[in-house]
Protein backbone atom coordinates (compact mmCIF):
# COMPACT_ATOMS: atom_id res chain seq x y z
CA UNK A 1 0.00 0.00 0.00
CA UNK A 2 1.30 3.19 -1.02
CA UNK A 3 2.57 5.51 2.05
CA UNK A 4 -0.58 8.35 2.62
CA UNK A 5 1.35 11.76 1.89
CA UNK A 6 -1.56 14.08 2.77
CA UNK A 7 -2.74 12.36 6.20
CA UNK A 8 -6.30 13.46 5.82
CA UNK A 9 -7.73 12.37 9.03
CA UNK A 10 -4.96 14.65 10.51
CA UNK A 11 -6.25 17.31 8.47
CA UNK A 12 -9.97 16.72 9.32
CA UNK A 13 -8.83 16.27 13.08
CA UNK A 14 -6.99 19.77 12.90
CA UNK A 15 -9.97 21.35 11.23
CA UNK A 16 -12.48 19.98 13.93
CA UNK A 17 -10.12 21.63 16.45
CA UNK A 18 -10.53 24.71 14.78
CA UNK A 19 -14.49 24.58 15.31
CA UNK A 20 -13.54 24.09 19.35
CA UNK A 21 -11.12 27.52 19.09
CA UNK A 22 -14.05 29.42 17.15
CA UNK A 23 -16.54 28.25 19.49
CA UNK A 24 -13.92 29.77 22.36
CA UNK A 25 -13.36 32.96 20.45
CA UNK A 26 -17.27 33.20 20.05
CA UNK A 27 -17.65 33.24 23.76
CA UNK A 28 -14.58 35.48 24.34
CA UNK A 29 -16.13 38.23 22.08
CA UNK A 30 -19.87 37.50 22.89
CA UNK A 31 -20.34 35.59 25.98
CA UNK A 32 -22.15 32.56 26.14
CA UNK A 33 -25.94 33.28 24.99
CA UNK A 34 -28.83 31.04 26.19
CA UNK A 35 -27.98 27.81 27.67
CA UNK A 36 -24.80 27.30 25.71
CA UNK A 37 -21.98 25.86 27.72
CA UNK A 38 -18.91 24.08 26.87
CA UNK A 39 -17.59 21.10 28.31
CA UNK A 40 -14.00 20.60 27.59
CA UNK A 41 -12.11 17.55 28.06
CA UNK A 42 -8.07 17.47 27.66
CA UNK A 43 -4.91 14.75 28.89
CA UNK A 44 -3.51 16.56 31.90
CA UNK A 45 -0.45 15.20 31.23
CA UNK A 46 -0.06 16.27 27.62
CA UNK A 47 2.59 18.71 26.16
CA UNK A 48 2.10 22.14 26.57
CA UNK A 49 -0.31 21.67 29.32
CA UNK A 50 -0.09 23.94 32.41
CA UNK A 51 -2.87 23.45 35.52
CA UNK A 52 -2.07 23.34 39.28
CA UNK A 53 -0.22 19.86 40.38
CA UNK A 54 -2.36 18.86 42.56
CA UNK A 55 -5.01 18.71 39.74
CA UNK A 56 -2.46 16.56 38.07
CA UNK A 57 -2.64 14.04 40.49
CA UNK A 58 -6.80 14.10 41.25
CA UNK A 59 -7.21 13.97 37.54
CA UNK A 60 -3.94 11.51 36.17
CA UNK A 61 -4.85 11.12 32.69
CA UNK A 62 -8.10 13.68 31.59
CA UNK A 63 -10.20 16.11 33.35
CA UNK A 64 -13.30 17.84 31.90
CA UNK A 65 -14.46 21.32 32.51
CA UNK A 66 -17.04 23.51 32.26
CA UNK A 67 -17.56 27.24 30.73
CA UNK A 68 -20.64 28.24 31.86
CA UNK A 69 -21.41 30.99 34.63
CA UNK A 70 -18.29 31.04 36.59
CA UNK A 71 -14.97 31.39 34.26
CA UNK A 72 -12.56 34.17 33.78
CA UNK A 73 -10.06 35.43 31.66
CA UNK A 74 -10.58 33.40 28.52
CA UNK A 75 -7.87 33.71 25.94
CA UNK A 76 -8.01 32.06 23.01
CA UNK A 77 -4.52 31.72 20.91
CA UNK A 78 -3.93 29.78 17.44
CA UNK A 79 -2.88 26.79 19.52
CA UNK A 80 -3.85 26.82 22.69
CA UNK A 81 -6.55 28.58 25.28
CA UNK A 82 -5.79 29.43 29.03
CA UNK A 83 -8.85 30.26 31.64
CA UNK A 84 -9.16 30.72 35.08
CA UNK A 85 -11.50 28.64 37.34
CA UNK A 86 -12.39 28.35 40.73
CA UNK A 87 -11.50 24.57 42.37
CA UNK A 88 -12.40 25.03 46.21
CA UNK A 89 -12.79 28.96 46.14
CA UNK A 90 -9.47 29.38 44.89
CA UNK A 91 -9.36 30.50 41.40
CA UNK A 92 -6.60 28.84 39.10
CA UNK A 93 -5.49 28.89 35.73
CA UNK A 94 -5.43 26.19 32.77
CA UNK A 95 -3.62 26.71 30.06
CA UNK A 96 -4.78 24.06 27.15
CA UNK A 97 -3.11 23.47 23.93
CA UNK A 98 -5.46 22.16 21.43
CA UNK A 99 -3.80 19.02 20.71
CA UNK A 100 -4.42 18.12 24.64
CA UNK A 101 -8.27 18.02 23.55
CA UNK A 102 -9.94 14.73 23.44
CA UNK A 103 -13.67 15.61 23.36
CA UNK A 104 -15.75 18.82 23.27
CA UNK A 105 -19.51 19.11 24.02
CA UNK A 106 -21.81 22.10 23.81
CA UNK A 107 -25.14 19.70 25.69
CA UNK A 108 -27.34 22.94 24.76
CA UNK A 109 -27.53 22.16 20.87
CA UNK A 110 -26.74 18.70 21.70
CA UNK A 111 -23.16 19.08 20.00
CA UNK A 112 -20.09 17.42 20.49
CA UNK A 113 -16.70 16.48 19.36
CA UNK A 114 -14.55 13.81 20.45
CA UNK A 115 -10.74 13.57 19.17
CA UNK A 116 -7.62 10.69 18.88
CA UNK A 117 -5.18 11.21 21.84
CA UNK A 118 -2.45 12.84 19.60
CA UNK A 119 -0.01 10.59 21.03
CA UNK A 120 -1.64 7.78 20.20
CA UNK A 121 -2.97 8.35 16.75
CA UNK A 122 -4.40 5.29 14.71
CA UNK A 123 -3.79 3.06 17.81
CA UNK A 124 -7.46 2.58 18.47
CA UNK A 125 -6.68 2.78 22.65
CA UNK A 126 -8.24 5.93 23.47
CA UNK A 127 -11.76 5.99 23.77
CA UNK A 128 -12.14 10.14 24.78
CA UNK A 129 -15.86 10.75 26.07
CA UNK A 130 -16.62 14.47 26.02
CA UNK A 131 -20.12 13.62 28.31
CA UNK A 132 -20.07 15.57 32.06
CA UNK A 133 -18.33 13.20 34.69
CA UNK A 134 -20.28 10.65 36.84
CA UNK A 135 -23.50 11.65 34.21
CA UNK A 136 -24.13 15.79 35.45
CA UNK A 137 -24.60 18.79 33.38
CA UNK A 138 -27.97 19.02 31.55
CA UNK A 139 -29.81 16.37 29.58
CA UNK A 140 -31.30 17.09 26.44
CA UNK A 141 -35.17 18.17 27.15
CA UNK A 142 -35.92 15.92 24.45
CA UNK A 143 -34.40 13.02 25.97
CA UNK A 144 -31.57 12.69 23.15
CA UNK A 145 -27.99 12.23 23.85
CA UNK A 146 -26.40 14.74 21.66
CA UNK A 147 -24.37 14.11 18.59
CA UNK A 148 -20.97 12.86 18.95
CA UNK A 149 -18.91 12.95 15.39
CA UNK A 150 -16.28 10.00 15.87
CA UNK A 151 -12.95 10.79 13.38
CA UNK A 152 -11.91 6.52 13.45
CA UNK A 153 -13.18 5.93 10.27
CA UNK A 154 -11.38 8.28 8.55
CA UNK A 155 -7.83 6.86 10.18
CA UNK A 156 -5.59 5.08 8.63
CA UNK A 157 -5.00 1.51 10.23
CA UNK A 158 -2.02 0.27 11.41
Amino acid sequence: MAEDLFRYDLMVENALRGVVRDALLRAVEHGLPGNHHFYLTFKTRAPGVEIPSYLVERYPDEMTIVLQYQYWNLEVEDRRFSVMLSFNDVRERLLVPFEALSGFADPSVQFGLQFQDSSAAGSGDSDPDPTPPDGGGDAPADGGTGEVVSLDHFRKKK
